[in-house]
């Protein structure tokens, strides 16, 4: 159960987060880690980039964006699951310049026009929308100038119209702000909140998507 978010299940503890790697390996059926080396390689990392990884967990992600960094690169990860957290450690050991904090996405971040990238990956749906929105603006706040932010979570789609077979496993899994999640136009709610120049890539037959926005201010 979530802390903050009681009928969220982004935020994991105990045998889920101990095992978290190997259970989205099976529920992806093998294509989970497929997944995150395309969507990484599409953000197009640079040597000397800033990126801050929110809800960042074990670490499995860090390590894959960690391989484009060059020692002048640098990559701060935000969680609040102390088992997330001890993984995201043991799995980043080797990267003096990869760090973890326990902090939640959600308040202030305490940066200011610092990153050059921000990345999130399947955990916005799980926050109601007040919320998304304030992680939206912190992510404006935390990002230089042209800044990238980088979603990769849900695309919109029905359910209704979704396939049976696809479409029981979504609802025995998800919690219930993912159902609003997948009926909103994410791509305006950023334009409003201040990202233009949009990118899109769509996997695992267009349901899942990475949007990329830039900061306009």
């Amino acid at each position: 159960m979530c802390a903050y978010y009681p009928t969220s299940k982004v935020e994991v503890s105990g045998f889920t987060a101990k095992h978290y790697d190997g259970l989205m390996n099976i529920i992806t059926l093998g294509r989970y880690s497929s997944l995150m080396q395309k969507a990484i390689r599409l953000m197009e990392i640079k040597p000397t980039d800033k990126i801050l990884d929110l809800g960042a967990g074990t670490g499995r992600n860090a390590c894959l964006m960690m391989r484009y960094l060059s020692a002048r690169g640098e990559l701060v990860g935000f969680d609040i699951s102390k088992e997330m957290i001890s993984q995201f450690k043991k799995n980043c050991t080797g990267f003096s310049n990869a760090r973890i904090l326990s902090k939640r996405i959600d308040q202030d971040l305490s940066y200011e026009e610092y990153f050059d990238k921000v990345f999130i990956s399947f955990v916005l749906h799980g926050f109601p929308q007040d919320a998304r929105k304030q992680i939206i603006r912190n992510v404006l706040k935390a990002l230089k100038k042209h800044g990238e932010f980088f979603i990769l979570d849900y695309n919109e789609f029905s359910l209704k119209e979704m396939p049976l077979y696809s479409r029981i496993p979504f609802k025995l899994i998800e919690c219930p702000y993912a159902f609003d999640f997948i009926e909103k136009d994410w791509q305006r709610i950023l334009a409003g909140e201040g990202f233009n120049n949009f990118e899109k890539h769509l996997f695992f037959r267009g349901y899942i998507r990475l949007l990329r926005g830039e900061k306009a201010l």
